[in-house]
């Protein structure tokens, strides 16, 4: 196990730049999710510290190591990729315990690895088994147990779960949490899925074209994100954002004017409320309803406040129908506000 640090780390492609001097802190035994939208740069960073992109400028180390010159194979590092990269014609034990092989292990030491790592990761009914004869799920753990049987210092996941359908994808995210919280190894994580990021990171990393966003625990980023991009993109459904200003009367959009939270200032601004700090309330504003999507435990209703589409999600089941008009307002403890030209956190 050890601490990885990123110093003003740049990538360039040519006279293109992709990574801008990025800076992240990452603690020994810590769990960290890079997460953003597709082409922000987190798989090039991640592969910069596995060594398979080179560093164009700044420092990557290893625990107390600089790392920028040293080959994949000297850093103590594994890795886990999104199309699993299992030998066909190998069984799962000989999958497993290849890397060992390769680095001149003895067959006892594999043997024992191999069924150390089988015995976590349920994998020992399957040993003699070849990859074509296992599920998605499988094949995920095999590539974790290859992973795992090195006793690296880091361990990297590029989007490993991207290739399985919804409902393994949970049981997966579990196994991997789980996995971490036994073994304890520094893990650097990158997914585009933000309720990934969520529930599995003990901190996020958030980018956005080449640059470091916000970096926080997963609730920080949530309660109080640094800036528009962050609350659009963390949070599912994602927040609302209506533009307009601030007055001493409320917050003035078009149409409408929304409450504010005591001791706000400012002028031009971006009013953002996530769908489920909507409340019914019979004092509140008229709202038209679009869509109504019952969701058992809750429901989800698409509506326009004036002119502006919002969404709110209720713990009541909403009993109205599109067209109709409810009454809403917002929990004026959540209201974030935006500056509208930076997009940066006002309140």
């Amino acid at each position: 196990m050890a601490p990885v640090t990123l110093h003003h780390v740049k990538k360039n492609y040519g006279d293109v730049a992709v990574i801008h001097g990025v800076d992240i802190d990452i603690a020994d035994g810590e769990f960290v999710v890079l997460v953003g939208p597709s082409g922000c740069g987190k798989s090039t960073l991640l592969r910069m510290i596995a060594g398979l992109e080179t560093i164009s400028d700044g420092e990557v180390s290893i625990g107390a190591r600089v790392v920028n010159d040293l080959d994949p194979k000297d850093r103590d590092i594994a890795m886990v990729f999104q199309n699993y990269a299992l030998y066909p014609h190998m069984t799962v034990a000989t999958n497993m315990g290849f890397s060992l092989e390769h680095r001149g292990a003895s067959k006892a030491e594999i043997a024992e690895r191999v069924k150390w790592a089988a015995d976590i990761l349920g994998l020992v009914p399957l040993l003699d088994r070849y990859p074509r004869q296992l599920s998605g799920g499988q094949r995920q753990r095999v590539a974790m147990g290859r992973a795992i049987v090195r006793n690296p210092q880091v361990f990297l996941f590029d989007e490993p779960l991207s290739n399985l359908d919804a409902k393994l994808r949970v049981v997966m995210r579990g196994e991997i949490k789980s996995l971490h919280q036994r073994l304890g190894v520094t893990t650097v994580y990158v997914t585009h899925d933000q309720v990934e990021a969520m529930t599995m990171a003990d901190k996020i990393v958030v980018m956005n074209g080449g640059k470091v966003e916000q970096i926080g625990k997963p609730l920080d980023l949530y309660d109080r994100p640094a800036n528009q991009f962050v609350a659009g993109f963390i949070g599912s459904p994602a927040m609302n954002f209506v533009g307009g200003k601030i007055t001493p009367n409320g917050f003035e959009a078009a149409g409408t004017t929304l409450p504010l939270p005591a001791g706000v200032t400012g002028g031009n601004a971006v009013y953002g409320i996530r769908p489920e700090h909507f409340e019914l309330a019979t004092d509140g504003l008229p709202a038209t309803v679009l869509l109504v999507e019952p969701m058992g435990s809750e429901t989800q209703v698409t509506m326009t406040l004036s002119e502006h589409k919002v969404i709110g999600v209720f713990r009541e089941r909403v009993q109205a129908q599109s067209g109709s008009t409810i009454t809403v307002r917002p929990n004026l403890a959540h209201v974030h506000l935006f500056d509208a030209a930076t997009g940066s956190r006002i309140n």
